[in-house]
């Protein structure tokens, strides 16, 4: 066979790979998006890879998470707000405090995410026309309401499988950046290892940044809306084995690539003694290290990361609500198209008062463990129940995966309001 012909076949594996994806990619979208890159980046500069057990946790757990919440809707047809309204006594209550703590901890996010993605492009544009620094708040207004506008435009299209080919294309564009910048730049080995054993630095915001750490990896917002992806992609009690190979996938992958971006913080910022406080920092700190090719490399990784989650997290709202009515979502639906609406507006909040996004990330992820533990002990509670699950029987791996998650949440949410009450 030519070497011509061996290059093609290769890239068509490599590309039928991609594309083999399922619900997972969403997996990923929500949970690695600006505020994740951003979290790992901040720990990486001032703790180098101590916090890589919790990133590990969190990985695990929720990779238990996202296989429990899916195989329940394969198993029983029902999603997961739909069935805490209709089979618990307190449901509706329960549902619709989750739908408001999720909304508001995604939208909150999504304001960062949106001032983030805006400053990159802002400060990439600024690296080739320096007169753009003079009107450095009006461009990043102007980039913000283009992004948002767009993909806005691209919401009204609606369909699962167009949504899902797009975050296919961004997800994978920021794993590659994040992998090639890893070769400029890397952590020792020992400091990898010692970051596999459990401690919080002792200093100020390391409560927080813990707390952000789970906040973004155990994604409530990713679990419950599992089911409705799993049942937009068409698959059904036949699909049990393929489901649970697509958790474990988006689990380790979320992983890899969070654990990729730390240690590439670690080995140009942490080691120099350089924090990041702001989107410059990354590319200031990152340049005399690694040059300019890494910077752009870099940058184009985090701007990926943030167009990925954009979508996730413009959806959660109205998924989340026509999961409480329903179980099912109509993209199409004049409520939708207003819910979307709403949110893309609340996204320009933080653009328009010009605030810095890397603390606007940081505390919408901390926000999220709250609603966490709720959403674990649901899915518990579920599985527990015979009524529901008939003959089905939740293996005992499963429940300790799902009790030890828990236990973690709540620690996790303790540890959250300690560093909220030390924020204030």
């Amino acid at each position: 066979m030519p070497q011509t012909d061996q290059n093609k076949s290769i890239l068509k594996k490599i590309l039928a790979i991609i594309l083999g994806f399922g619900p997972g990619i969403f997996a990923i979208g929500y949970t690695i998006g600006t505020g994740s890159v951003t979290a790992m980046i901040v720990a990486g500069s001032k703790f180098g890879m101590q916090l890589l057990w919790v990133l590990l946790l969190s990985c695990l757990f929720s990779g238990v998470l996202i296989f429990a919440y899916g195989n329940y809707a394969l198993l029983t047809g029902e999603t997961a707000l739909y069935s805490f309204k209709k089979h618990f006594k307190f449901g509706k209550v329960l549902a619709i405090l989750i739908i408001v703590g999720i909304t508001f901890g995604q939208w909150n996010s999504l304001m960062g995410i949106l001032g983030i993605s805006s400053n990159i492009i802002f400060e990439i544009l600024a690296m080739n026309f320096s007169s753009l620094q003079a009107f450095k708040y009006e461009s990043v207004l102007l980039i913000a309401t283009v992004i948002i506008i767009t993909f806005y435009l691209l919401m009204l299209v609606g369909k699962y499988t167009f949504f899902e080919k797009i975050l296919i294309v961004f997800v994978t564009l920021m794993g590659l950046s994040f992998f090639l910048s890893f070769f400029f730049v890397q952590p020792l080995s020992i400091d990898v290892v010692k970051g596999l054993v459990p401690t919080i630095p002792d200093v100020p915001g390391g409560k927080m940044l813990v707390a952000a750490f789970v906040g973004t990896t155990m994604a409530s917002a990713t679990f419950l809306s599992r089911p409705l992806f799993v049942k937009g992609k068409g698959w059904t009690i036949n699909n049990l084995k393929q489901q649970r190979k697509d958790a474990i996938t988006a689990a380790v992958l979320i992983f890899i690539i969070s654990a990729t971006i730390m240690a590439v913080a670690t080995g140009a910022l942490f080691y120099n003694g350089k924090e990041v406080t702001n989107v410059l920092d990354m590319a200031n700190t990152l340049e005399p290290v690694a040059g300019k090719w890494a910077v752009t490399i870099f940058f184009f990784g985090a701007l990926s990361a943030g167009l990925s989650s954009i979508f996730p997290c413009l959806l959660i709202a109205p998924l989340l609500i026509a999961d409480y009515q329903s179980g099912a979502l109509d993209t199409n639906s004049k409520q939708f198209k207003i819910i979307t609406a709403i949110a893309c507006l609340v996204a320009l909040i933080g653009p328009a008062f010009g605030a810095n996004p890397i603390e606007i990330q940081i505390l919408s992820q901390v926000f999220n463990v709250f609603v966490l533990p709720v959403v674990i002990l649901g899915i518990i509670l579920i599985l527990n129940s015979k009524k529901i699950m008939k003959n089905y029987k939740t293996s005992l791996g499963v429940y300790i995966g799902l009790y030890a998650a828990l236990f973690f949440s709540l620690v996790i949410s303790y540890n959250g309001v300690l560093a909220l009450l030390n924020y204030i």
